[in-house]
Order: C-alpha cells, then structure tokens, then sequence
C-alpha cells in the first residue's frame, strides 16, 4: 500500500473522469443488459490471471530455491565442523580455532557477496592472520573455500587427518562452491525483461480500459471497483518482482545475515 497508494489514487480519479462523462456527459445510463461490453474484459481476465500466477509462482521458485540452498549451507556447515571437531587433537588449539572462524566466515561472506556489498571480516576480534591477507578485490566465497582447501590438505600432510578423513571433508567443502555457485545463478539470472515489461504494459492497458465497461454497469460503483482491481494486479506484480531475488535485502527477502550469526553460533558451540 505504501508504494502504491499514489497509483491507486491517480486511477481512482480517471475513473471518476470516465464515470463523470459517460454519465453526465453523454447521459448513459447503467444498465445489466449492458453486460456485453465487458465481455472483452473477462476474457482478458483470465489471460491476465494465468500470466500472473505463472509469474508468482516462477518468482517463488526462486525463492524457495534460494532458501533450500542456504538450509544447505547451514548443515554443510555444521557437519564440516564435526567433522574437524572430531578428527582433529583436542589440544590442537591453532588449528581448531582457525576453523571455528573461518567456517562461519564462508557464510557472512556468502552474505555480503550475493548483496554485493565489501565482506566486512568483524566476526572475531583476534582474526586468524592468513585471514586478513583476503582480498576484497577478488571473489571472496572462492578465497575462503580455497583457503580451507588448503588447510585441510595440509593437516593431511602433517599426519594430522588421514586420506580417507581428507576424502570426507573434501566432500563438505566441495558443497560450500556449489551452494555459492547456485546462489550466483539465482542473483544474475533475473527473469527476462521482455516478460516482466510485457506483463506491465498488459496490467496498464488492462486496468486503464476498465472503466469504460464498468460505468456501463456499476455507475459511480466502478470508482472502488477499478482501483481495488489495479491494486490486487500491481500487488502481485510487486510481490513477485521482490522475491524473485531472494538476496537483495528487501523486506521479504531471506534472513541471511541472521542465518549466517545463526551459523556462527552454532560452530562456536561445536568447535569449543
């Protein structure tokens, strides 16, 4: 309502226009057995109606999709860290606490990266040292996978892990670059501009050829009737236009930065 308040007034008042001049103008009366001129309105409507669910539901997807992958990522992102916590020797401080930073990292990463933001590196205040040489120039989710790659690999070269252990964590880690790679997918491959524009001008014509039909029937009625009909169609138009990218930040977008602390609290608790 609030972006489209404005709109809904403005349409409000050409059908009063219309109404005004048909009726006081031309002195048309309304009358049911003038149903016919509408006919052409309710066959539109049901085309209308098929491009707008197809539309929703399309953006849904993507939504949905969006919120499986990050589902994903958190119990990636757990079971990496039981991992670790398992096989790697209590007493192996430096190593532990280089995971419990750097597993929670790739996800807040993850974050800024998909809102294409600068990654903000503020999760702990004593930041591991080969932590703070990433780049913000370059890609910062590949940096840190890379990162733990070759960290795993080591521990495998000093006998700390074996090569079966390094076969199950490369499998966790592979996850990490193929829910970035997803995610990348949903954010760059917006719905084509073609059909969103179509859909638009299809709504605008629609509604704009509305009162001509509903003066005939509804008399001063049509004002209401024509402005809550623009309302429902815009409405849904908005509400898929917001989800179809399930990153940028807006209202009903997903909580990523919220899943991401939710992360960090949760291998904080794993990787003591």
């Amino acid at each position: 309502m609030r972006r489209l308040w404005p709109l809904i007034l403005s349409i409000a008042a050409y059908t009063a226009i219309i109404v005004f001049i048909e009726l006081k103008v031309f002195n048309f009366e309304p009358s049911s057995q003038l149903r016919n001129l509408g006919q052409m309105h309710t066959l539109l409507s049901f085309v209308i109606s098929m491009l707008l669910v197809f539309r929703t539901n399309t953006a849904y997807d993507r939504w949905w999709e969006g919120r499986k992958l990050w589902g994903q990522l958190i119990n990636h992102s757990r079971n990496l860290a039981m991992k670790i916590n398992a096989m790697l020797d209590p007493n192996d401080k430096t190593e532990r606490e280089f995971f419990q930073q750097i597993i929670p990292l790739y996800a807040m990463t993850l974050h800024h990266h998909l809102r294409q933001e600068i990654t903000r590196l503020a999760l702990d205040e004593n930041l591991d040292p080969e932590l703070q040489q990433l780049s913000k120039e370059k890609h910062m989710p590949n940096q840190i996978a890379s990162m733990i790659t070759k960290r795993v690999n080591q521990l495998y070269v000093d006998g700390k892990i074996k090569g079966d252990q390094l076969i199950i964590m490369g499998e966790e880690i592979r996850s990490f670059i193929e829910i970035c790679g997803a995610c990348e997918r949903i954010k760059n491959t917006p719905i084509p501009y073609s059909y969103s524009s179509f859909l638009k001008k299809f709504i605008f014509i629609y509604v704009m050829t509305l009162p001509f039909s509903f003066t005939m029937i509804l008399g001063w009625g049509a004002v209401p009737v024509v402005a809550f009909v623009f309302f429902v169609l815009a409405s849904l138009e908005l509400i898929a236009e917001e989800i179809e990218d399930p990153f940028s930040g807006d209202l009903n977008d997903l909580p990523t930065l919220k899943m991401s602390e939710n992360i960090k609290k949760h291998i904080d608790e794993i990787i003591e």
